[in-house]
């Protein structure tokens, strides 16, 4: 399963320092709007220590951990929706995105420019949701003329049902609202709602990027900016990039653990971000466990087991007879697969099992 996180932002509020934390790639950091031009793309590992609990047990040959693929995509300025700075461009990479990591400035520091002069993330926050929205509402307008046609002169339920759903959006959206703030009760209606591709219906996270004063309580920057988003669907993190990066650059594990001790965290931002973008996106984890190879692969929660099966091959999805599942509790305890078997836990599901996460999976199937 291919996941992909944008990071945006204003420029200079700190999008490069942050993906160079947290992915293996290597943007320009540089203290000019524009910096970042084209999106640079890393891909980092979900922090997950049952992967190396099971490691120790099965002793494999290789260990391979779900991953994110992150976007650092280009600075945004008002206007963008219309064309300015780097508008288009950046819309457009957003769009290929499955969330959004948004960062804002929340921090003081004269030598570091501000493209608008003065530090506000709740107006930062709000020049690239007003951007977003505008290219929101020109994307429902033109397809909701389209669409009442064919409900009006066709009787088509279908193109009714989704000028509804449009509708709906543009009054939001007129509104100042993103549309992830209008909910759907049927699946159909989410169905054809997620077909249209908003980018304000994407899932956010909004990070915000703190000097280390305000790393472990935050500030009152991030107090406003939790007030300014409480009615939104919508996450909040706070995170010192500066830190991250210096965290970074300490090569053993123990070493980031005591700088961690020292200023009062017991996790890095980066490991939490990325845990925070994982359930951002309602995803979860499954094993395989064998000799060769211990892995951890990502599904949606709540798909049921040949759907997850088919996250390794389409051929498991389409061939599928059935899955042989062990609960992780239950494997850190007796040891082993064959013990597991032995004491009776082990159990054969069918396609109506609802993977739950941390579930160890054999899939049989034939095509």
């Amino acid at each position: 399963m291919s996941l992909k996180c944008g990071i945006v932002g204003l420029p200079n509020v700190g999008k490069s320092t942050l993906f160079n934390c947290i992915s293996s790639g290597k943007a320009q950091s540089a203290n000019f709007p524009f910096c970042t031009i084209e999106p640079n793309v890393g891909s980092t590992i979900v922090p997950d220590d049952r992967l190396y609990v099971l490691e120790n047990l099965v002793k494999p040959q290789r260990v391979v951990p779900a991953t994110v693929e992150i976007v650092d995509i280009a600075g945004l300025v008002k206007g963008a929706s219309k064309g300015e700075g780097l508008g288009n461009q950046f819309l457009a990479n957003i769009r290929e995105t499955d969330a959004i990591i948004h960062v804002l400035r929340c921090f003081d520091d004269d030598n570091i420019v501000h493209v608008d002069g003065s530090i506000d993330p709740v107006r930062d926050k709000e020049i690239i949701d007003t951007e977003l929205q505008l290219k929101d509402l020109e994307t429902v307008e033109n397809r909701l003329g389209k669409v009442k046609k064919q409900a009006q002169t066709g009787g088509d339920k279908q193109a009714k049902k989704l000028c509804e759903i449009l509708e709906r959006y543009r009054d939001a959206l007129l509104k100042g609202k993103s549309a992830r703030t209008v909910e759907f009760d049927s699946q159909e209606d989410r169905k054809l709602a997620s077909e249209l591709f908003l980018l304000t219906a994407k899932p956010v996270l909004y990070l915000c990027n703190v000097d280390e004063s305000a790393a472990k309580d935050g500030n009152a920057y991030v107090e406003r900016v939790r007030e300014a988003i409480k009615d939104e669907n919508a996450e909040l993190l706070v995170l010192a990039a500066k830190i991250e990066s210096e965290i970074a650059e300490l090569e053993s594990f123990d070493e980031r653990q005591m700088f961690l001790q020292e200023i009062g965290l017991e996790k890095s931002g980066v490991v939490r971000l990325i845990q925070s973008a994982y359930k951002l996106l309602n995803l979860e984890t499954y094993f395989t466990c064998g000799p060769q190879e211990v892995r951890a692969w990502t599904y949606n929660k709540g798909d049921k087991a040949p759907k997850a099966a088919g996250v390794i091959h389409s051929d498991f999805e389409k061939g599928f007879i059935r899955a042989e599942v062990i609960k992780y509790e239950d494997f850190i305890h007796y040891g082993s697969e064959a013990a597991c078997r032995a004491a009776g836990r082990l159990a054969t599901e069918g396609k109506d099992y609802t993977v739950q996460d941390g579930d160890i999976m054999h899939f049989l199937f034939n095509v």
